[in-house]
């Protein structure tokens, strides 16, 4: 069974900089994408950031520009960036990784963006 570990969420003022890192307790290597979603109160969870085992990542519009993802299979990371934060952007934060068919979630990792 694959655990993913996020850490790095807090409180930050608009503009701010985050990061987020997620660690995972087996290799990388097999996982097709890596990548990160979010979830506000009263909405369903939703992709932010993803970074396939090949290709290009894919960004939801509302973050390009200023979130960037980033893997490390060797070290079998993949942390998310955040810059320019906004209130917009207060969620919980969690890891996912593909592997096959099946989805893998970490537990979540609060963001709040606020002054």
């Amino acid at each position: 069974q694959v655990q993913l570990v996020e850490s790095g969420g807090g409180l930050v003022q608009p503009g701010g900089s985050l990061r987020l890192s997620c660690a995972a307790s087996e290799s990388m290597f097999s996982f097709n994408s890596v990548g990160w979603y979010r979830q506000a109160p009263g909405n369903q969870r939703a992709m932010v950031a993803v970074k396939p085992n090949w290709g290009s990542s894919h960004y939801a519009d509302s973050v390009k520009g200023r979130f960037t993802v980033s893997r490390d299979n060797a070290k079998n990371t993949v942390d998310l960036q955040m810059n320019n934060l906004k209130p917009e952007d207060t969620a919980v934060y969690y890891c996912n990784g593909r592997v096959g068919e099946r989805d893998y979630w970490g537990q979540g990792t609060q963001v709040t963006v606020s002054s």
